[in-house]
């Protein structure tokens, strides 16, 4: 068995891909348009997955956005999407400067938690070692949830 996409509902895509690839770091794979269905899936993958994911079809996220209007509620229901990530300290400010509340802050070097704006919950994880606590971090409150 191999793990291959997580699949979301976007409602405005080209907000969905400013998060996902300009502000998270994503990348996209692949896109196709179905006139017929009136849907549009665009496949990304972290940088460091994407020969992986072209060669593999895996690991990636799966963006689906349907053309007629819908709503779309419950975001966390299933659970969250996970990366591992060089500096948690320079992604969280990344986000931050880009207009994204850090729910979660990585007040432990360690561990955050982020929102699409489809309100898919998002962890992010310092590779390797837990980075040393550090301001305004450490002492930032949790926000919302995540």
């Amino acid at each position: 068995m191999h793990y291959l996409h997580t699949m979301v509902r976007v409602a405005d895509l080209d907000a969905s891909l400013h998060f996902y690839c300009e502000l998270l770091g994503l990348r996209e794979v692949s896109r196709k348009d179905s006139e017929k269905g009136r849907f549009t899936l665009v496949f990304l993958a972290a940088p460091d997955d994407l020969q992986r994911a072209r060669e593999e079809k895996a690991p990636m996220v799966e963006l689906t956005h349907n053309w007629d209007p819908e709503t779309y509620s419950g975001g966390r229901n299933f659970g969250h999407l996970a990366y591992r990530v060089d500096n948690i300290y320079e992604a969280c400010q990344r986000l931050q400067e880009g207009g994204v509340t850090i729910n979660r802050p990585p007040r432990d070097g360690h561990m955050a938690f982020v929102r699409s704006p489809d309100g898919i919950s998002i962890e992010l994880l310092q590779a390797g070692d837990a980075l040393a606590p550090k301001e305004p971090w450490a002492s930032m409150e949790n926000n919302g949830n995540w």
